[in-house]
């Protein structure tokens, strides 16, 4: 096998060419929604699933029954998506903004001037400066009355409906403020008709009978609705700082029972509402406005228990989970960054004094016990997020206090993996520490993507469905996770066997992490495939030893223009309404409309730099710096006893930098793989300062009191392996 030569280059093509080939098939997707000659969209602002009941809202319960449903995200421009901002990004297809001020508390009534100048229509002199803000101030590229654009006419009965029906001048075709007692033809005038069902606000039977009012409304509505035509629910918005998920139904020929979804989301049953401007087109067979709409069409996936009671509330009740992730996360992270640096600053003195001189004034070690103590320590905390992510396999949010049981169970599994580490047979070997807990994180993200990302969704470590920003696949966090785990493990792994061979190590693991990260069929993140693949080329050109020197650079520089170019090609072929953000993106760039994806990337970048995983990041940075420019650090010699190694943590770093920049992520991504490897990482300079002084004895003297005699090393393998 030594040999031969081409083998290891042979299997580094087969790795990135089956690669490539996981990352252009791409599963079945749900089914279109049949066409119709009417689409009725009602909303109600504030509406949740737990607000019907089959005996209160039977009219919301039987259409929820008969239809497609789903999650609502009501993401708008605002942070905050009152009924206005709700209204007007409906009407947009985009994310839009009413009024940019912040809101603090409840969201202020909903109150724009409406003038009637003929008894027909009516006119929002506003929405003019409205529309101006949004394409002066706003990084979307959002027309609000875009929707109402695209058809021949509107009718629209209530305020927030007006919002939404009106064109980007303000107009809007016909104008009910309350729905006529005899409604007659008024929803067969207009192939497009909206409907305001009013605002659910506050809680208690105030609510319910809020709701109550609704869903009589809704009655009415039903009772007029043409032939063949379309029936669209929406909770359109919230109605207070607190973001929630809301009800979604669409039904009506070809909108039978099953879970919306659209490729925007890439998850059953979730949606965003700017994907409901080109459902209703795509409904009505209208062409979507031209690089104006940021949805995308629902379709329907089956699999659905039609009760609601059965798929959508109790148990199922996503909004539930949803919201106790967004008050658990923030504490979880600080309080993880906080007692990650606090470490970070107790083991500066361990490792100045870990250093042994060959003189005689060198420094007293410290207390064996200590620096032990110090290890599981360290251990404990580069398992935070992967316990963080199992805790979500336990529904810890339906508890009375579910911060406190989320801790809990994070602390117990905490303890777990700490203790079987430390109690292994193999734990004084020099890299098991490392190399097991980068094979737990490993194993936990990627066991998690191949079983539906399950623990990403609205799970502490993971995302949150209400902020919008993912819903299927890896996240910013786990990324971080999944990357730091992998390439430790290939440099672990890599350690181990000849230097032509590492390479292959590096390579074959990257290629299961880039189809992890970016496979169509486990999320489809082609940027942070992009990334890894930077990574991978970079951790595999120096995973022999030595410095990046120019021919090893061109190669891996080849080699991952290759693989991003055939990740883009695969993405630029697919149809308009399937690409991913790379495909998109590309597109933006050829037809030179890249700028405002340029200026969001910049803005999602700017609001993340106030997440406590940048104090992660920026504090394993200078812990990793000080271990290994510091004269006590003792990084450079890890580096130098495995250069492996050295090759997984570059490689990390690379990945964390380009998936920061791309996806606008900040250093979300770099905290979360910091807070793997840091620990670690210092861990094991802790480990080999300890024998810093060691000394062998010239060959062929023998051992006697002055120590033991030379050990000798193969020139193909590297010293202190284990």
């Amino acid at each position: 096998m030594t040999r031969r030569g081409w083998l290891p280059y042979l299997l580094v093509i087969v790795t990135a060419a089956v690669s490539l080939a996981g990352l252009a098939v791409r599963p079945a997707t749900g089914v279109s929604g049949g066409t119709a000659d009417y689409v009725i969209v009602a909303g109600a602002a504030g509406l949740r699933w737990d607000d019907l009941d089959p005996q209160r809202t039977p009219t919301l319960w039987q259409e929820a029954s008969r239809g497609a449903a789903g999650w609502l995200s009501v993401r708008s421009a605002h942070h905050t998506t009152c009924p206005a901002d709700g209204w007007l990004t409906l009407g947009a297809g985009n994310f839009a903004v009413w009024d940019p001020d912040r809101v603090t508390g409840a969201c202020a009534p909903m109150s724009p001037t409406l003038e009637r100048p003929d008894g027909i229509g009516a006119n929002l002199p506003q929405l003019a400066s409205v529309v101006r803000d949004n394409a002066d101030n706003q990084p979307y590229g959002a027309v609000p009355g875009a929707m109402a654009e695209s058809v021949r006419c509107t009718v629209a009965v209530g305020t927030g409906a007006a919002v939404a029906a009106a064109r980007p001048f303000g107009r809007v075709d016909r104008y009910q403020p309350t729905l006529p007692a005899q409604p007659g033809d008024l929803f067969s005038r207009c192939a497009l008709s909206l409907v305001d069902l009013g605002t659910i606000t506050g809680s208690g039977t105030a609510r319910q009978a809020q709701v109550a009012a609704a869903d009589a409304l809704l009655a009415r509505v039903l009772a007029a609705r043409p032939e063949r035509s379309l029936m669209v629910i929406a909770g359109v918005a919230d109605t207070d700082t607190t973001a929630r998920l809301h009800v979604a139904i669409a039904e009506g020929p070809g909108w039978d029972n099953g879970w919306l979804t659209s490729a925007g989301t890439g998850r059953e049953g979730y949606l965003q509402l700017v994907d409901l401007a080109p459902t209703v087109l795509t409904a009505l067979g209208r062409p979507a406005p031209e690089g104006l709409f940021s949805g995308r069409t629902a379709t329907v996936a089956d699999g659905r228990a039609a009760s609601p009671a059965d798929s959508l509330l109790g148990v199922h009740d996503a909004n539930e989970r949803a919201g106790a992730q967004l008050g658990v996360a923030g504490p979880f992270f600080l309080g993880l960054a906080v007692v990650q640096l606090l470490i970070f600053l107790l083991v500066v003195p361990l490792m100045m004094r870990a250093r042994r001189h060959a003189g005689p004034t060198g420094p007293t070690p410290a207390a064996k016990w200590l620096v032990r103590g110090t290890e599981v320590v360290l251990i404990a905390a580069g398992l935070s997020i992967p316990a963080a992510l199992l805790a979500d396999a336990i529904p810890w949010w339906r508890a009375d206090r579910p911060g406190i049981v989320f801790a809990a169970l994070t602390f117990a599994l905490i303890a777990v993996g700490t203790a079987a580490v430390r109690l292994s047979p193999l734990y004084k070997r020099t890299l098991w520490p490392l190399g097991v807990v980068a094979a737990v994180a490993l194993g936990v993200v990627g066991l998690d993507l191949l079983t539906g990302a399950e623990l990403q969704l609205n799970g502490v470590a993971g995302y949150s469905a209400i902020e919008g920003s993912r819903y299927a696949g890896v996240g910013s966090v786990g990324l971080g996770v999944l990357v730091a785990g992998a390439l430790l493990v290939a440099g672990w792994l890599a350690q181990r066997v000849r230097r032509p061979w590492r390479p292959v190590l590096v390579v074959l693991a990257g290629g299961v992490t880039v189809l992890l990260a970016g496979s169509p069929y486990l999320g489809a993140d082609p940027i942070g495939a992009v990334a890894v693949t930077a990574g991978v080329c970079a951790a595999a050109a120096i995973s022999t030893g030595g410095w990046l020197t120019f021919p090893r650079f061109a190669w891996a520089a080849v080699a991952g223009v290759v693989v991003t170019a055939g990740i883009a090609a695969t993405d630029m072929h697919r149809p308009e309404l399937e690409r991913g953000s790379v495909g998109r993106f590309l597109a933006a760039l050829g037809d030179g409309t890249a700028g405002p994806a340029i200026q969001r990337a910049a803005t999602s970048s700017a609001h993340n730099l106030d997440s406590p995983l940048t104090l992660l990041a920026l504090g394993g940075a200078l812990m990793i710096a000080f271990a290994q420019f510091s004269a006590w650090g003792g990084l450079n010699r890890v580096f130098g006893l495995h250069p492996a190694l050295r090759a997984g943590l570059a490689g990390v770093t690379v990945t964390v930098l380009v998936a920061g920049v791309l996806q606008g992520a900040a250093f979300t991504v770099a905290g979360a793989a910091a807070a793997v490897a840091v620990p670690m990482l210092v861990l094991t300079t802790l480990r080999v300062l300890e024998h810093a002084a060691d000394r062998t004895r010239p060959e062929g003297e023998t051992d006697g009191p002055g120590g033991p005699g030379l050990v000798r090393i193969p020139r193909d393998r590297d010293p202190a392996v284990s």
